[in-house]
């Protein structure tokens, strides 16, 4: 299955080339209300994280010692990627799976039994209620210095969530690697030979968190979508 409807526009590199983390699009320029759509990507000049799911967008931003949800389209990405789908293929989750390296590994290992084309980029939804997610929202720490790598990772406020349901969106690819697959993922070893492929974001059923996962714990009934033709 060849999923050409995995789009994309900006590119993490480019924050290292440049040292800007300046605006590729705009939640405005997807189309927002489309029940299809599901995106994700980080706000412009590191200042929060973009989910849009069922065409619905929540934007987290640090604000003062906590953060808050913006429901609006007027929000800025350093890139987006995104897909439109209207049909998916579910599967359970095996009890085995509890680690995010395990996940990925069973996410690729399930799209190739589907028939997807797992050398080019393809996008997944999970459900579930993890009973731990590490993750973040981009804040800026650059002090107004360009954006190197070590900014980049400096600028980011971490959070846990524990045992809510959540909706996870994400993307697969071993192609992307610094578009909008980040090389650096806290779950990974690179000790150990590990590579990250995926790009995760929640957003919660329970309550208002939403952002960028760096790692997960599942236990308990999860199910994964994969697109279907």
């Amino acid at each position: 299955m060849s999923l050409d409807l995995v789009q994309h526009c900006g590119a993490q590199r480019e924050i290292f080339a440049t040292g800007k983390a300046g605006r590729a699009i705009s939640i405005a320029d997807l189309p927002c209300g489309d029940a299809l759509l599901h995106a994700l990507g980080p706000c412009q000049d590191l200042d929060g994280e973009i989910t849009v799911l069922r065409g619905e967008p929540y934007v987290s931003k640090v604000r003062g010692g906590d953060y808050i949800v913006d429901r609006g389209t007027g929000h800025g990405a350093i890139f987006l990627v995104w897909t439109r789908q209207a049909k998916w293929r579910e599967a359970a989750v095996p009890a085995s799976v509890t680690t995010y390296v395990e996940l990925q590994s069973f996410i690729r290992n399930e799209a190739e039994q589907c028939g997807i084309d797992i050398s080019g980029a393809f996008p997944f939804l999970l459900s579930g209620t993890p009973t731990q997610i590490r993750w973040h929202i981009n804040v800026d720490r650059t002090g107004g210095k360009p954006v190197t790598r070590e900014l980049f990772q400096q600028s980011k406020q971490s959070y846990v969530l524990r045992g809510e349901p959540v909706e996870i969106i994400g993307f697969y690819s071993e192609r992307h690697t610094g578009v909008f697959i980040s090389q650096y993922a806290p779950a990974i070893d690179t000790a150990k030979g590990e590579q990250n492929f995926m790009h995760l974001h929640f957003v919660s059923r329970a309550g208002r968190a939403t952002g960028h996962i760096d790692d997960l714990r599942l236990e308990g009934p999860a199910t994964l979508r994969l697109p279907a033709r």
